[in-house]
């Protein structure tokens, strides 16, 4: 993987998207309905693409959330919709698209109280979905949800997920149906699309306190009066996206020793420092990206970044810089089940994407925990976390949830608000900060080298890819040590991975397909340092293109 030459240096200005060209593209630019790029697809996390591209236009928004509608019609969802928006340039309209077809059908839609000015986390609908349907008495109907945001994607980008009544990912079931109906209606040129001008939408919506009703709830999942007696100075950065105002909120409500280091928001994002391969990308888990916070360390005890709609978390320490994605689930699984959480139930288990460390399983291990190991994609703990059998998911894309201290359900979507929180109150409540305790946890199990790669894969190849056994992988070894599992379902949940793990007594490697480009993509880790994993790699990618045929 290339560096570019400017990763990590600020934009210039031709790094910068023209918004006026964008925005006129998303209203101008009618989709190609047989143009498979062009078409409404759901990945793990909605759909997304430009409107630069003919990917994410006009069209798109009103027929998805036509088929929303029908979608919720199907499956008796009667309560209100709750509706949110980052600050990527088309977020609001596509907010706007979404809001006419919604009242266009009877749907008792809830925006933000602040309008169009206002920006939600994704966080905290998941949280207002939640609310309504387990905590509102007399609530008539379920509720679910929409979010504008296509995460931490460039500024060109948009992007649209539905989360149902459960509040979390929507599954492929129901992804599947909405993208299957919304590209009928693409191909119908819209025929059978319900909808009313946009004052006639905005006066229908009924409002809700997004970020107070969030902010206010925090105690219940974050001690927060550990880290306010602590005092322990939090640098807070939004990265220019939704959270901007939430943590100056959060300052305020809670009292807490709190700056919000960077309160802009420019839909250009022109004070971003390039990410590794130039790009302007919101990825708070790339040292690139987060240059700037890194650079402020010592200003703060603990240092924080998010996306543009806060489901992930950066975590920065005055002795261990931006720390690795991996590194810190671990630490707050260790401080969460090994005494932070003492109210929660004794068999809550731990949920990790199967691509995350294995210092993981060593910590899980440790704590006497069982390990629920899933496919990759957040939607497979919704429901131990609703459920309460799962206190923790985590992804290695820097995303997590976790419960309230008296284990009832916070969030089923990923919130990195309170993966930021938590990183001070592990400083507040230890002494230590979370990159220090790392360190603890390495010179206790053992350092592992992890690494992601790609490989090149065409269409063809790659749906070979999804479709393995282990029946087609004939190794019996990896990197000098006996292959001890070879898995094409996750050990948690028997899921289909949609790709393939190996594993020996000290590595592994994951190979799956990527769902935007000609490549597969080969995570991999050692515990016998940077030599023996790239050895892993080596062999990894020559097993599963003999796999392929490749």
């Amino acid at each position: 993987m290339a560096i570019h030459e400017r990763a990590g240096q600020p934009a210039q200005p031709e790094d910068l998207t023209d918004i006026d060209a964008l925005l006129a593209a998303y209203a101008q630019i009618v989709p190609d309905p047989d143009n498979i790029d062009q078409q409404v697809a759901f990945g793990t996390s909605g759909h997304r693409g430009s409107s630069l591209d003919g990917a994410f236009n006009e069209h798109h928004i009103l027929a998805t959330t036509q088929a929303i509608c029908e979608y919720r019609l199907e499956q008796g969802i009667e309560g209100p919709l709750f509706i949110g928006k980052d600050t990527h340039a088309l977020s609001l309209p596509a907010w706007h698209s979404a809001l006419e077809v919604l009242v266009g059908n009877g749907v008792d839609v809830w925006i933000d109280r602040g309008g169009a000015e206002a920006y939600t986390p994704t966080p905290a609908v998941s949280r207002a979905i939640l609310a309504h349907n387990r905590e509102v008495e007399g609530a008539t109907g379920t509720a679910d949800g929409i979010v504008v945001t296509p995460s931490h994607n460039p500024p060109r980008d948009g992007g649209f997920k539905y989360n149902p009544p459960h509040g979390g990912p929507a599954d492929t079931d129901a992804t599947g149906w909405i993208a299957d109906r919304a590209n009928e209606l693409l191909r119908a040129g819209l025929e059978g699309v319900r909808r009313v001008p946009l004052d006639q939408a905005l006066e229908a919506a009924e409002t809700y306190d997004f970020m107070g009703e969030y902010v206010r709830a925090l105690p219940r999942v974050i001690n927060l009066d550990a880290i306010r007696e602590a005092g322990v100075r939090i640098g807070a950065d939004p990265l220019g996206g939704a959270s901007v105002d939430y943590w100056q909120a959060i300052a305020d409500e809670h009292r807490l020793d709190l700056t919000v280091v960077n309160p802009r928001v420019d839909p250009a994002w022109a004070f971003m420092t390039l990410d590794w391969d130039g790009k302007i990308r919101m990825d708070c888990s790339s040292p690139h990206a987060m240059a700037s916070l890194i650079n402020a360390k010592d200003d703060f005890d603990i240092s924080t970044g998010n996306d543009a709609d806060s489901d992930r978390h950066g975590i920065v320490t005055p002795d261990g810089g931006l720390m690795n994605p991996n590194h810190y689930l671990a630490v707050a699984i260790d401080y969460l089940y090994g005494g932070g959480r003492p109210d929660w139930p004794a068999g809550v288990a731990i949920g990790k994407t199967l691509v995350s460390s294995s210092m993981i399983d060593r910590v899980a291990a440790d704590q006497g925990r069982e390990l629920i190991e899933v496919p990759v994609g957040f939607k497979w703990f919704v429901p131990g976390l609703i459920e309460g059998t799962i206190g923790f998911g985590g992804e290695e894309s820097a995303g997590a949830s976790f419960l309230c201290r008296d284990g009832s359900v916070w969030s089923t979507d990923k919130d990195g608000i309170i993966l930021a929180l938590l990183a001070a109150e592990i400083q507040a409540v230890s002494g230590k900060s979370p990159s220090q305790r790392y360190a603890e946890l390495v010179a206790e199990h053992g350092d592992p080298a992890y690494a992601r790669i790609d490989a090149p894969a065409n269409r063809e190849q790659k749906a070979k890819l999804k479709a393995l056994s282990p029946a087609d992988v004939t190794a019996t070894s990896l990197a000098g040590e006996e292959i001890t599992a070879t898995l094409t379902e996750a050990p948690g949940n028997g899921a289909a991975i949609g790709g393939l793990k190996v594993q020996t007594a000290s590595a592994w490697f994951a190979a799956r397909p990527s769902g935007t480009e000609d490549v597969y993509k080969i995570y991999a880790e050692s515990f016998q340092g940077p030599d023996h994993l790239a050895q892993v790699q080596q062999e990894a990618q020559a097993l599963v293109d003999g796999a392929l045929g490749g």
